[in-house]
């Protein structure tokens, strides 16, 4: 498996679910170009994304590992929740609220694709709490 870095804009190859299994950092950026946006996501027991909203970024989400609770809806107030396991996907429309909590007891390994891109080229987030201070 190649190292876990930014890749993009250059045409790049890997195994996603080794690199997603292999990712220990709450966030890394794998690729990102003009138009998308590939990250990899370690999320710990009881932890979650936290309740957002993009409204002009659509988001897909993989689970390689683990079990979430998932929660979607036009309003904060109005969200629906779904239980999510290994393999799964999560499709999250632009403008759709949103939060992933890890209801298990392992640590929820998940890729997500951004279309268009979310974060900055290179973006490396040890922990929740270091995304939460850099988006600030």
């Amino acid at each position: 498996m190649t190292n876990l870095n930014d890749h993009g804009p250059s045409p790049f190859v890997a195994n996603i679910e080794e690199a997603t299994r292999m990712n220990s950092n709450y966030r890394t950026t794998l690729w990102t170009g003009q138009h998308f946006q590939v990250t990899l996501m370690t999320i710990q027991p009881g932890h979650d994304i936290g309740l957002e909203v993009h409204n002009t970024t659509d988001q897909f989400l993989r689970i390689e590992e683990g079990t979430a609770t998932v929660y979607l809806g036009d309003s904060e107030k109005t969200l629906e929740s779904w239980q999510a396991n290994n393999d799964d996907a999560v499709i999250v429309p632009a403008g759709t609220w949103h939060n992933l909590v890890n209801s298990g007891q392992t640590p929820l390994k998940i890729y997500s694709i951004y279309a268009p891109p979310q974060h900055p080229h290179g973006t490396v987030h040890a922990t929740k709490e270091d995304a939460d201070m850099d988006e600030r």
